[in-house]
């Protein structure tokens, strides 16, 4: 049978689409969505239409006679108990996935890319970065060269980068990494080779900052931006759609279930941006750190988006440097400066000796100790005479285990807290303690978390999305699915950290 290949809305399959998520055919919401049509829509809908009623109507028939269920994406594979770093440098090659056609819900890609594993059958964008720190170890730049450019053609098409390569994320995209990773593969070709990615930088900044011209009064919000002062202006994350999240919709309604129509658009919205920041969930974004109904992402002025984008306009400066577009590269230096001036005053307590988010509508910090407080380390806006006691509190607070960095230090039962501790997260951390010269600190972190990696190797031959690093014995928890391996960012900073060489 012909497949045929067309883009899809998801939702545009509507009566049969509600169906199929309200049943129990399939145990995860995005088994469904990644499927690929085997006629025409209307096709399958007047069939549906036709058929449903029908007294020995079977709806697993149907979906099996209409639609290509996904495979996973490399099951069966095997380690053969190979040594970790030979292990990860053939796995490239296993979730390596090539140039796409349209097809279903996945938008096509021009070039080859990287995924992370398991359920993530698409590429997805701040995941994308991590797993380039391993590749470049490997030199293997091709990837990491055709992965940029397959970012750049989003951009292009879209204006942003989806959180990943599926219709049904085209709503939000992901943290801002596009420009670290230009910078990265700068590493290889020079300054030189970021030129012909400026406009495309320029392109996605303008995503994040859109609206910013109609904000007037302190304290208001137009998608991405927030207006906070007179003077200041940070980001927040958000999602344009208020509906279930396709991919999660069984759960994302069921937590809606006894809420009016306006405030079940309300926890949508909410959990669509926690979605955008990648710590899908945390207790970061609740206003009841143990009941996710709370959720509040769209009140909250996170302190790693608005680091990332501090990072965005510094590259967007340098580049305007290098090609003397001298206004250009002053007027971003200047957004930088005032950038990190607000990330100084809403997000820094001193107090507590600590960042925090900030909570824009309450006009107050959230007091959630959590990674995301080191950003402002990782890239350099921390004045040096802090630091000592902000590590005093990140070794009490979150540095308490021997398996790695606690995301949190609060025990939700969500993925993105504590026991949790995830490879982006170490990795950034390590690089703020490396900035601080706090080297052997930064050791201890690399030499738990590796190990922590290693072992968990050693018993299953895979590599895991996340991992508890307060119980090492025990495999990670939460999570709106089953711990995935592969897994690609996990990947790429074990090979990171494993290649890069501390000095005392």
């Amino acid at each position: 049978m012909q497949i045929n290949h067309q883009l899809l809305n998801i939702e545009e399959l509507g009566s049969l689409y509600i169906a199929v998520q309200q049943s129990n055919l399939f145990s995860d919401s995005k088994f469904f969505v990644d499927a690929i049509p085997l006629h025409p829509i209307e096709e399958i809908q007047q069939a549906y239409h036709l058929e449903k009623d029908k007294p020995h109507f079977n709806l697993l028939n149907f979906i099996k006679q209409h639609f290509s269920l996904p495979a996973e994406s490399h099951q069966g594979y095997q380690s053969n108990n190979k040594p970790i770093d030979i292990h990860i440098y053939e796995l490239w090659n296993v979730l390596t996935r090539q140039p796409d056609e349209a097809a279903g819900t996945l938008i096509p890609l021009p070039y080859p890319y990287i995924v992370p594993g398991g359920r993530f059958r698409e590429i997805y964008y701040w995941d994308s970065y991590f797993t380039m720190l391993g590749l470049k170890e490997h030199n293997r730049w091709d990837i990491i060269e055709n992965m940029i450019k397959n970012f750049a053609y989003l951009i292009e098409k879209f204006g942003h980068i989806p959180n990943g390569n599926r219709t049904y994320y085209l709503s939000r995209s992901q943290p801002p990494f596009f420009a670290l990773m230009v910078k990265l593969l700068s590493e290889k070709n020079g300054l030189q080779s970021c030129i012909e990615y400026l406009p495309i930088i320029e392109k996605e900044y303008a995503y994040w900052m859109d609206g910013v011209e109609t904000l007037n009064q302190p304290n208001t919000a137009y998608r991405r931006v927030v207006k906070l002062s007179e003077s200041y202006i940070l980001n927040r994350y958000w999602d344009d759609s208020d509906t279930p999240r396709p991919e999660a919709y069984k759960e994302d309604t069921h937590l809606a279930k006894n809420l009016s129509d306006d405030n079940a658009r309300l926890l949508y919205r909410n959990i669509r941006a926690a979605a955008e920041s990648g710590w899908d969930f945390s207790s970061r974004w609740f206003a009841n750190a143990y009941d996710m109904s709370t959720i509040e992402t769209t009140d909250i002025i996170p302190i790693d988006l608005n680091c990332i984008l501090f990072s965005v306009e510094n590259i967007m400066a340098e580049l305007y440097t290098f090609t003397n577009q001298t206004d250009k590269a002053k007027t971003m230096l200047a957004k930088a400066e005032q950038r990190s001036q607000a990330i100084e005053y809403f997000c820094w307590n001193e107090e507590k000796n600590f960042y925090f988010d900030y909570h824009f509508i309450h006009q107050q910090q959230k007091d959630t100790y959590s990674l995301a407080a080191m950003y402002p380390l990782f890239i350099k806006i921390t004045n040096k005479d802090k630091v000592e006691k902000i590590i005093e509190v990140l070794t009490k607070q979150l540095l308490t285990t021997s398996g790695g960095a606690l995301t949190t230090n609060i025990e939700s039962g969500q993925q993105w807290d504590a026991p949790n501790g995830w490879a982006p997260l170490q990795w950034i951390t390590y690089v703020a303690l490396k900035n601080y010269s706090q080297n052997k600190l930064a050791l201890q972190l690399k030499q738990n978390w590796m190990a922590q990696n290693e072992n968990t190797y050693q018993q299953t031959g895979k590599l895991m999305e996340k991992y508890n690093v307060k119980n090492t014995n025990i495999n990670a928890g939460g999570g709106e699915y089953p711990t995935q391996d592969g897994f690609g960012w996990t990947n790429g900073v074990y090979i990171a950290m494993l290649n890069d060489q501390l000095i005392f």
